[in-house]
């Protein structure tokens, strides 16, 4: 796991992230317009630090997320979790989850498996060390801030996923069949810096490098 790498080499690192521009958020608008989901959670704002708890210096579990604003239309819905700061090609991926009901419109804490948790089940793909599970965070030591960018993206109708899609895969379904996404981010970071809880209330999206503001369609 990344926390493993010795800080000397989180420095020698900084520069090289994956990368806002590749996340998939922003590669799907760069492709068309989108109706936007509102994609929340009550354990952090946008912008915000993560609690310990979901990450690998913690229980590792999921942390819990709502949505709303799903057009009628929609068949089902999928999420993916990338880091856009990983120092690596592409974002790496800490949770991919497909086949959710179109009128769901939440998980709770703890929901996706994680190493010490069973979870709820979910049918989920890949993450980057090809586990069936929720990737606590787990940044380099000396590498900054890292932003982990939780996406939920409604999808009409279309072929069914894999048994075990990856983020390949789980791209080619978004660009080809989301008709409404939401983004959200948590940041997280190892270093000696006093962070609080409560992270940073800023929440315009030109800060964290999306391409459109994470607020519902009013269209």
């Amino acid at each position: 796991m990344l926390e493993k790498l010795p800080e000397s080499i989180g420095h020698a690192l900084i520069n090289q992230r994956a990368g806002m521009e590749n996340v998939l958020y922003n590669e799907l608008f760069r492709q068309r317009t989108t109706a936007r989901l509102e994609l929340t959670s009550r354990a952090f704002v946008f912008n915000g630090r993560l609690e310990v708890r979901f990450t690998a210096d913690g229980e590792g579990l999921s942390p819990p997320l709502s949505w709303q604003g799903v057009p009628r239309q929609a068949e089902s819905l999928a999420l993916i979790v990338e880091d856009a700061d990983s120092p690596t090609p592409h974002p790496l991926v800490h949770a991919i989850v497909v086949g959710l009901p179109a009128r769901s419109d939440s998980l709770e804490e703890g929901a996706l498996q994680s190493p010490d948790h069973e979870g709820a089940h979910l049918k989920t793909g890949q993450n980057s060390f090809f586990q069936h599970a929720w990737l606590p965070p787990d940044p380099p030591r000396g590498h900054g801030e890292h932003r982990y960018v939780f996406q939920a993206y409604a999808l009409r109708s279309g072929g069914s996923f894999s048994e075990s899609p990856g983020r390949r895969e789980f791209i080619s379904a978004i660009l080809d069949r989301a008709i409404a996404v939401g983004c959200l981010i948590g940041t997280y970071e190892r270093s000696e810096r006093v962070h609080s809880d409560q992270g940073n209330t800023e929440t315009e999206a030109d800060a964290a490098g999306l391409l459109v503001p994470p607020e519902v369609s009013t269209a």
